[in-house]
């Protein structure tokens, strides 16, 4: 280990002469993998990637997020663990993964000898549990949100459509979430009054049929509107160095002024605007969206904290998200084990998408995100239904989209299945729906559990079944330790499931003696899943 030591504060040093000419950090860690070691980590969004091996090009964890959550957190299958308090870059070259830093070099920890070791160590020490859970209805209810068919013509009409359909045709009622562009413009929190004639009178009829309402914020502000003067008289905005003026930052948007969320001010401005508008319509909380890493790292940029970096802009924006239980992130920076909801990146409605949901969700546990809900059901990417004949989407994909979300920790509909699908895959949905509302009580005691334990409430079938082949598996996962969740994640009717040891009982109620693979027949209206069984009789 010394020797090691000294090996790589050497090639550290000559690093410190030779890489900032090809814009490379500091300091060099090889990780030299142990005898069939495989690694997790970084990024949420490289989670169909992991565990890395073949090649796989930088990415810098300081300047990109991939629509998703980073931890500056290395895992591995035999029990090794990289943690940094700071961001670093890495690559991986013929199965070798090698992390650079500005701050450290950065060794393997020995804290065991499996996935769900290295986990748990790490964990208790960098981010443990707060205790606290988000809104437990999140759990135990399905989740609407507008954005699909509303997009940026959110309406008072509309929104009451929707949720009356949601009624109409028997889909329980959970969290609606309002998308962007409520509001005035970026800054102001007041309802387009063109297009919510009475805002409040519709959020009361919402609570009424058992709804809990949050709005799309931002910390993005419109450029000469009244907000924007009043947060730049008390220097609440980030600013540029040049000018000494309120920076101007592109987004996908256009181009807006930012809290600055380094300012303890500026936080408590925006908590009592929020607070305001809880106040004024009766919302119950807000999907903060937008704090992606990227948009924080010009240099040009001043913060008011004068050290803080673009990780940690974005980490002041999830803190801000703990004063409300109703609350709802996609991009993040650290913040494990916090009662933050996060959600799986927009994704295209396609197959290839479909599948990239359950080694994201098991790349966010294994990060420390076990709040988290896997996108919207059949994608929240908006391109994959703006101006696209809606007949002719794929009903089969839809349906298995909502099989996926049933035993997940949430669910969330955006596209409304009743407009796409015929009345026999609607009723599928339906019942995946009320799935996920009866199972609701044991999601919700996971929950709770993780916040005692830290333990991810979906589990990599590694993490729960270590060294037994299961390292490479991205289309089973555990929900707690109870039961293993085979969906269909590709066309067809038939797919192959991996029993580990022990008796498992499935959906049918066939018991099965594991380890073995089965041929599972899987018709469109059936989500494989297996109950764990205790004894080894069949």
């Amino acid at each position: 280990m010394k020797h090691t030591i000294l090996l790589s504060c050497i090639t550290g040093l000559l690093l410190v002469l030779i890489l900032p000419c090809y814009g490379q950090k500091q300091y060099e860690t090889v990780i030299t993998n142990l005898p069939n070691e495989k690694w997790w980590g970084g990024m949420v969004g490289l989670g169909s990637r992991m565990p890395f091996e073949g090649n796989l090009k930088l990415f810098d964890l300081s300047r990109e997020n991939m629509n998703n959550q980073n931890v500056p957190f290395m895992l591995s299958s035999s029990g090794r663990y990289i943690w940094s308090d700071q961001a670093f870059s890495f690559k991986v070259d013929s199965n070798i993964i090698t992390l650079y830093s500005e701050y450290e070099i950065s060794e393997p920890v020995k804290a065991g000898k499996t996935l769900k070791e290295a986990y748990m160590t790490a964990m208790k020490k960098h981010f443990p549990p707060s205790g606290i859970l988000p809104d437990p209805r999140f759990f135990s209810m399905p989740q609407y949100n507008t954005w699909i068919e509303l997009m940026y013509n959110q309406n008072q009409e509309d929104i009451l459509k929707y949720a009356d359909n949601i009624l109409k045709h028997d889909f329980p009622v959970g969290v609606f979430m309002v998308d962007d562009n409520w509001q005035k413009y970026y800054g102001n929190f007041k309802f387009k009054p063109d297009r919510f004639p009475n805002p409040r009178r519709m959020i009361d009829k919402l609570h009424a049929q058992g709804f809990k309402i949050m709005l799309w914020v931002c910390p993005f502000v419109s450029p000469d509107s009244p907000e924007f003067r009043e947060l730049q008289s008390k220097g609440f905005l980030i600013k540029s160095k040049q000018t000494n003026r309120p920076a101007i930052i592109p987004w996908w948007n256009g181009y807006s002024a930012s809290y600055d969320m380094s300012n303890p001010g500026a936080v408590e401005h925006l908590k009592k605007e929020l607070r305001k508008v809880q106040s004024e319509y009766g919302v119950d909380g807000f999907k903060f969206d937008a704090g992606d890493i990227s948009h924080y790292t010009n240099p040009d940029f001043e913060f008011y904290d004068k050290n803080a970096t673009s990780t940690e802009m974005c980490e002041y924006w999830a803190k801000l998200g703990l004063s409300f239980p109703f609350n709802e992130y996609r991009a993040g920076w650290k913040m494990g084990g916090e009662a933050l909801v996060q959600r799986l990146g927009d994704k295209n409605c396609s197959w290839e998408a479909l599948r990239l949901l359950i080694p994201d969700i098991l790349s966010a546990g294994l990060l420390g995100y076990a709040y988290t809900c896997p996108d919207m059901i059949g994608g929240g990417q908006y391109a994959s239904f703006y101006g696209v004949d809606q007949t002719k989407l794929d009903q089969e994909l839809i349906v298995r989209s909502c099989q996926v979300h049933a035993l997940m920790p949430m669910m969330q509909f955006s596209v409304a299945p009743w407009r796409i699908l015929n009345e026999e895959n609607l009723a599928i949905c339906r019942k995946y729906a009320k799935l996920h509302v009866s199972m609701g009580g044991y999601i919700l005691g996971l929950a709770e559990h993780s916040a005692k334990t830290g333990e991810p409430i979906v589990r990599h079938m590694e993490y729960a079944f270590p060294h037994q082949g299961f390292i490479n598996c991205k289309d089973q996962f555990m929900l707690g330790e109870k039961y293993m969740v085979a969906p269909m994640v590709y066309p067809g009717s038939k797919r192959q499931v991996r029993l580990p040891k022990g008796t498992w009982k499935d959906d049918l109620g066939k018991r099965h003696k594991g380890p073995k693979t089965i041929e599972v027949n899987v018709p469109l209206d059936r989500l494989p899943y297996f109950e764990k069984v205790s004894g080894n009789n069949l």
